[in-house]
């Protein structure tokens, strides 16, 4: 892959000026990180700036609340999601977009090596193009929303909020967006759509696994980027009930040693609130014969 060309696509989702329509952020100095607790793409940028010791300041945007789609978060990031960094006035408004960024600016210590750049960028897009297969497990393995969590006003909201450009261009995401929860609120995550989703990623998984079969990290010696990347994914199956050590016995390894990394277990550590919700939710599916090793017919870890 050319590295301009990949260097291009990175920059496409940093916005125009005058697409910042929360016109305070354009003064702001420093890093600031606008996240959620509980989102995977907001968790993968934490750890690369926990892993770079790099100072940041903390914007939390609650989800539940439907934050993200409010007149001045769209004003920040027009597509509703998170992460969105603001550096010096400038916005970035995807992960991946975020984690080159920052490594380019801090590039101590190393976590894209020079050689494998442009083999990490092809890697993070396949991980990204996984998202919606972790979001279908989540929605449907962790919990489920009673209600439909977007009101048919909000989503109106999310459409008419926010600039209608990305970096000077017609941006698609946004509707992408409306379309997934205007679904999900008529149907939830069904469970054929959950297993073909869990398939994706054990998949994904079996590629993993092969990179770990020789080396401690997917690139070698040192730990990278696309570890971080893959570490989030596979923390979010575990709790989804997925036997990760049984089904992929080096990547089991591999996430354990991961997880015993400073700061890392306080970073993947749930509030006490949600994981009770996940637990009661877990024991209905178990009780029901829905739990994820039931559904996809795989054998639990022992």
């Amino acid at each position: 892959m050319d590295a301009n060309m990949s260097r291009k696509e990175s920059e496409m989702v940093k916005l125009l000026d005058r697409e910042i329509l929360t016109r305070e952020v354009t003064e702001w100095k420093g890093l600031h990180l606008f996240h959620a607790h509980f989102s995977s793409c907001s968790q993968k940028v934490r750890l690369v700036l926990a892993e770079k010791g790099i100072a940041w300041q903390s914007h939390p945007i609650d989800l539940g609340a439907n934050e993200n789609i409010s007149e001045r978060y769209l004003g920040i990031n027009p597509r509703g999601l998170v992460p969105a960094l603001v550096d010096d006035g400038d916005v970035h408004i995807e992960s991946n977009d975020i984690i080159f960024h920052l490594e380019d600016k801090f590039p101590q210590p190393v976590l894209i090596p020079a050689a494998n750049r442009g083999e990490a960028e092809a890697i993070l897009r396949a991980e990204d193009d996984l998202h919606l297969d972790i979001r279908n497990v989540t929605f449907h393995f962790l919990f489920e929303t009673p209600a439909p969590p977007k009101s048919a006003k909000d989503l109106e909201n999310y459409r008419r909020f926010g600039a209608s450009t990305v970096a000077g261009e017609p941006d698609a995401q946004k509707e992408k967006e409306i379309r997934y929860w205007r679904t999900y609120g008529e149907q939830r995550v069904s469970q054929a759509d959950a297993r073909k989703s869990v398939a994706a990623l054990g998949r994904a998984f079996a590629g993993v696994e092969a990179r770990l079969a020789d080396s401690d990290y997917l690139f070698g010696a040192e730990l990278t980027i696309i570890d971080i990347a893959w570490f989030i994914y596979a923390h979010r199956m575990v709790l989804a009930g997925y036997p990760l050590a049984a089904q992929h016995p080096a990547m089991g390894a591999w996430y354990k040693r991961l997880s015993n990394r400073p700061g890392w277990a306080t970073e993947i550590t749930m509030p006490p609130p949600l994981a009770a919700v996940i637990e009661r939710h877990q024991q209905r599916l178990t009780k029901e014969g829905h739990s994820i090793t039931q559904v996809c017919g795989m054998t639990a870890a022992g």
